[in-house]
C-alpha cells in the first residue's frame, strides 16, 4: 500500500519527535497523523515534516482545540491537513442517557460547517465507548452520526471490535462517510498485557490481509493510519506494520 500513514500518538512515549519522524521516513512511510499535543509548536512541526519529506493529510484535534476555530484552521493550513478529526470525549463529558451524545453531535455539526466551508473534511474518530447502548437504548455512534449527518467518520476498526461490534456491519451502514481508517490490531487473549492487549498490524487477531479488502470495498476510506496505543518498542511496531501493509495493493 502506497501512502500508508503513521499515527504519531503511537510514539508519544518515545521522544524526541525528530527521531521518530526520521524513523518512519526511513521505514517507508510517506504520511503521518498528528494529535493535539504536538501542535503547540506548529511552525517547528511543519519544518520537521518538510525536512523529512512527510505529509500530514489528517490530524486529530481535541474538542477544545476545535472550538478555537481560527487557531485550528491556522494549524491545519500550516501542516497541510486535508481532514480534521475529533478523537475523544472525556468520561466526565459523557452521559448514560442520550443527552450528552446529542449535545456533542450538535456541537460537532456546527464546527463541521465552519471547517467544511474552509475546504476541510471534518469528522469523528471512535473508541469502544460509542458502541455501548445508552439507557435510552441507542448507540452513541448512531447518535453522533445521525444527529450530525455531514460528519465524516475515521473508523478505528480495532476499537469497534473491542466495543463488541462487527466492523463489517458498520462499514455497510456508514461506509460512504468513512473517509479514513485506523489500522490497528488486537493481540490474542492473554497476550501483550504490557501493551494493553494491542498488537502490531498483521500480528494480531483481526486478519488485516482480508479486512483491508473489506474496508476498500465497503467504505470511502482515502487514508489508512497505522496505530498502536501502547507499544513497548516503537520501531518494532512501525517496521512490522508497514511490512504488513506493503503486501496490500
Amino acid at each position: 500500500m502506497k501512502d500508508f500513514s503513521f499515527q504519531l500518538y503511537s510514539a508519544r512515549n518515545f521522544p524526541p519527535l525528530e527521531n521518530n519522524l526520521a524513523m518512519v521516513k526511513r521505514l517507508g512511510y510517506t504520511q503521518v497523523e498528528g494529535f493535539g499535543g504536538l501542535y503547540a509548536d506548529v511552525d517547528g512541526l511543519a519544518a520537521s515534516l518538510k525536512a523529512h519529506g512527510l505529509a500530514h493529510p489528517t490530524g486529530h484535534f481535541g474538542l477544545d482545540q476545535l472550538k478555537d476555530t481560527s487557531n485550528a484552521l491556522r494549524i491545519a493550513e500550516k501542516l497541510g491537513v486535508k481532514k480534521i478529526f475529533c478523537p475523544y470525549l472525556a468520561p466526565q463529558d459523557r452521559s448514560a442517557d442520550d443527552s450528552k451524545w446529542i449535545e456533542l453531535a450538535e456541537t460537532l455539526g456546527k464546527l463541521g460547517e465552519v471547517f467544511n466551508r474552509e475546504g476541510y473534511g471534518f469528522g469523528w474518530h471512535n473508541h469502544d465507548f460509542e458502541f455501548v447502548a445508552t439507557t435510552n437504548g441507542h448507540l452513541p455512534i448512531d447518535l453522533i452520526l445521525e444527529t450530525a449527518p455531514n460528519l465524516e467518520w475515521e473508523a478505528d476498526v480495532a476499537w469497534i471490535v473491542r466495543g463488541k461490534a462487527d466492523p463489517i456491519a458498520w462499514f455497510d451502514k456508514y461506509g460512504k462517510r468513512i473517509t479514513a481508517v485506523h489500522v490497528k490490531d488486537i493481540a490474542p487473549a492473554g497476550e501483550n498485557a504490557n501493551e494493553d492487549g494491542w498488537a502490531d498490524v498483521g500480528f494480531g487477531t483481526l486478519g488485516w490481509d482480508n479486512l483491508i479488502k473489506e474496508v476498500k470495498a465497503r467504505t470511502a476510506a482515502q487514508y489508512f493510519v497505522a496505530e498502536h496505543d501502547n507499544p513497548s518498542d516503537i520501531e518494532r511496531f512501525a517496521s512490522r506494520s508497514i511490512a504488513t501493509a506493503s503486501k496490500w495493493a
